[in-house]
């Protein structure tokens, strides 16, 4: 598998959101990218903002193209701060360096796309995503 099919993009963003409702996380808005950075699916909870459709792309794209977990870019960014900006320059703002944007991989340990979450704390956003993807049978770093 190359390639995050969109049965599984469905089936991830379907557990994030049992997972968000089970944990009484805020509304969630859940955003999954191929390997390319192209959008595969998209859901938000109800309640959840209209803005956060771009809050979870711009996690999960910074995840995709930066082949690390947003997490790991928002440390980053605390240590080379320009960098980290001239990247959202980059990317035209489509680059959110906050928790929340895990990368997926297959059972080969390959990239197959990346997952943005939003609406609760970026922590939790995290913990999200990682059991949504878990529970697809899939791998992750986050």
């Amino acid at each position: 598998m190359s390639d995050i099919s969109l049965v599984k993009a469905r089936e991830i963003i379907k557990n994030i959101l049992q997972e968000g409702s089970k944990k009484n996380m805020q509304p969630l808005s859940v955003v999954v990218l191929d390997p390319g950075g192209n959008l595969k699916a998209f859901e938000r909870s109800d309640g959840a903002s209209p803005g956060r459709f771009k809050v979870a792309d711009g996690k999960a794209h910074a995840a995709i193209m930066m082949g690390i977990p947003s997490s790991a870019i928002m440390q980053r960014a605390e240590q080379q701060a320009y960098f980290v900006n001239a990247l959202s320059v980059s990317f035209n703002g489509r680059f959110t360096p906050v928790s929340g944007g895990v990368l997926v991989k297959d059972d080969d340990n390959i990239i197959i796309g990346a997952v943005g979450v939003t609406g609760d704390t970026s922590e939790n956003d995290t913990i999200a995503a990682v059991a949504g993807i878990q529970s697809a049978g899939l791998n992750y770093v986050a």
